[in-house]
């Protein structure tokens, strides 16, 4: 007998209305970014965030290190050799547009975030002297000392000033609201953007926003192919309410998307498989440089990216002879030799050669500096790090300085995954995007994790900044287009159906996210068949025909949770339909086809795929559709560029 007493008013049948020049979709850091820019620009600006905006979104909780600042002071690379560098390390495939506007505006972006309160220097002189920190800017760089192009920060401090700055800039924050769907111009499928829907998450009040202007700045997807309905409270990498909800209501909208087939073998779960991310020990990313030593207390050695073992620990920190720079960090797995940097030897090597399982990461013997910022700082600031790694860790009793952290899996992975096992991690799928970073959709424009080949903090920022300022100017000579009733009462029907079935004769979240993960597993992992591919396709809409008229939800918030397994079939089905496109294997894309075609003129190209009238609708364009970085960047940001920020 369910008959607990929900302590918040229902209003399932009340409506408000809020209009907006510029109406900003997801409160995470590119959100926050957006509604800045187009608040300077003078725009009535509104954000509308599932969460709550002051600590929301996948870097809410923190940041560690700022990538790509090719702009800094300190720094020996410039935003066209880094932005050329992705672009080669992925075969073209890549977001050259937004990373470039990353490599270009990213630093601008961390001063910003300094003036609103943030902190980006160690102002404290905690680290004076050390390698990694420069003397005169007080600044301090992760990976390549010599190159000096990607930042340690306090990333705990960023969110809550961004939040302050929108409050003094008289955004309208509208928190704990789950956007279900774009509005378009006569309710017609790629029509002009005039706006969204939403349902407040704990009364369930039904919210209409009209907007000049609208930019896309949710989550990628997740819990596509990882989920555990015992463990439901965590995810992946990112939180657990970023699923991928812009993807899915895109998708529904005729927004077109590009490199959807990309999914990469899972490195982060709580389907009762890894670890926490950052609570296991390794030697990439948050944890670079660690040593790593065996069950006998035997070092792995590190070497150069022509195989010279470094045995000074300060040469993990450095290019090869003849390197001008290495590049670490999100999206960097597999680097091409130009960009390769120390590593250490492969685990599975050194098994051959008589290391034995298992290995930990061992702080101890690193330079006290060294061993001070990665535990204290890197394991601390990243993204939940700070309570959950650090706090509890060292209230446990954890001593960097005499213990060790056993490794699970290699990399920097929290366990070893099956095959069928898959994640949009890394660079994946998104909105396919122009210089101005909008999409197809007229007045939509896309910003962060909704881009495609998305990836981390900085290009975040960066890109959400930059999208405010071009969504702006389209709001500034542009009118508030009105929406279309019958679109909006068929939202309203297609969100408030769940709450009125049976639960005694319905199924409820959980156990829908299960089947679709089930089913990704099945037809859709490692390998890619044509055959199999079409049945997970044919079962995924059975679902949606069948099963999803036979979901239940109790209040607002399981309902939320339930609108969100919906939004995860339906990209789901998206990366089906890209799958079906892909017809060869694509290394750059970790993509595995076992009926590859002999054709290949399609593998320096992108699949572009929208829908139109209930069908997948494909195109091709070339990987470098987006021409001379430098004189297009030029050509759409004078403004920028004289100052007018």
């Amino acid at each position: 007998m369910y008959d607990y007493k929900w302590p918040y008013p229902l209003e399932y049948d009340k409506e408000e209305i809020i209009n907006a020049d510029v109406l900003v979709l997801g409160g995470g850091i590119a959100g926050c970014m957006a509604a800045i820019a187009a608040a300077r620009a003078g725009q009535k600006v509104v954000l509308v965030e599932k969460g709550a905006t002051k600590r929301s979104g996948a870097g809410g909780s923190g940041c560690d290190h700022w990538e790509s600042a090719a702009t800094n002071p300190c720094s020996k690379v410039t935003p066209e050799e880094l932005t050329q560098a992705m672009l080669h390390d992925n075969e073209g495939f890549n977001n050259g547009i937004s990373h470039y506007i990353e490599c270009r505006e990213g630093y601008d972006r961390l001063l910003d975030i300094e003036k609103m309160g943030g902190k980006i220097r160690d102002t404290e002189d905690e680290f004076v002297g050390a390698e990694f920190r420069d003397d005169e800017t007080k600044l301090m760089f992760a990976y390549d000392y010599e190159n000096r192009f990607t930042l340690r920060i306090w990333g705990t401090t960023f969110k809550p000033a961004m939040y302050k700055e929108l409050k003094r800039l008289g955004v309208n924050i509208v928190d704990r609201v789950m956007v279900t769907s774009l509005l378009t111009e006569g309710g017609a499928q790629g029509a002009r953007c005039v706006g969204a829907t939403g349902i407040h998450t704990r009364t369930g009040k039904f919210y209409i926003f009209n907007a000049k202007s609208s930019i896309m700045c949710m989550s990628r997807p997740a819990r596509v192919w990882l989920f555990s309905p015992e463990l439901p409270g965590l995810c992946e990498f990112r939180p657990p309410q970023c699923i991928g909800d812009g993807h899915a209501m895109g998708w529904r909208a005729g927004a077109e998307f590009n490199m959807m087939e990309k999914s990469v073998p899972a490195e982060f779960s709580a389907s009762g498989r890894s670890y926490p991310p950052y609570g296991a020990g390794n030697n990439h990313n948050t944890w670079y440089a660690a040593s790593i030593i065996d069950s006998r207390g035997k070092e792995i050695p590190y070497a150069d990216r022509d195989g010279n073992i470094l045995e000074d620990v300060k040469d993990r920190f450095r290019p090869a002879k003849g390197q001008k720079f290495f590049m670490k960090g999100g999206g960097i797995d597999f680097p091409k030799y130009e960009i390769e940097g120390p590593e250490t030897l492969p685990f599975s090597k050194m098994i051959e050669e008589g290391y034995k399982l298992p290995f930990y990461a061992d702080l101890t013997k690193l330079p006290e500096e060294e061993r001070k910022v990665i535990w204290g700082m890197m394991v601390g600031e990243e993204g939940k790090t700070k309570v959950p790694i650090y706090g509890n860790y060292t209230k446990a009793g954890f001593d960097p300085s005499k213990h060790v952290l056993q490794c699970y899996g290699t990399g920097w992975t929290s366990a070893s995954f099956l095959p069928q096992e898959r994640q949009l991690f890394g660079l994946p799928g998104g909105f396919f995007n122009d210089w101005t970073l909008s999409t197809n959709i007229e007045g939509l424009y896309a910003a962060g994790d909704a881009l495609y080949a998305s990836d981390c903090y900085g290009h975040a920022a960066a890109t959400g900044y930059y999208a405010g300022r071009h969504a702006a100017k389209y709001a500034a000579v542009n009118e508030l287009k009105k929406w279309d009733i019958q679109q909006i009462e068929e939202e309203k029907n297609r969100v408030y159906a769940p709450l009125k079935n049976d639960p005694d004769m319905s199924i409820g979240w959980k156990e829908l996210n299960m089947a679709i993960a089930k089913t990704m597993q099945n037809y859709c992992g490692e390998v890619k068949y044509d055959d199999l591919l079409k049945v997970g396709l044919s079962r995924l809409k059975e679902y949606e025909e069948k099963i999803v008229p036979q979901t239940f939800a109790y209040n607002p918030h399981e309902l939320t949770r339930l609108l969100e397994v919906f939004d995860i079939l339906t990209v789901s089905q998206i990366i089906i339909e890209a799958s079906l496109a892909r017809k060869i294997s694509m290394k750059p894309l970790y993509f595995k086809r076992g009926d590859s075609i002999e054709d290949e003129s399609s593998k320096d190209k992108l699949i572009v795929i929208r829908q139109s009238n209930g069908k997948a609708v494909t195109r091709e364009v070339a990987v470098d559709y987006f021409g001379d970085l430098k004189e297009n960047y030029e050509k759409y940001n004078q403004d920028y560029i004289r100052g007018d920020r």
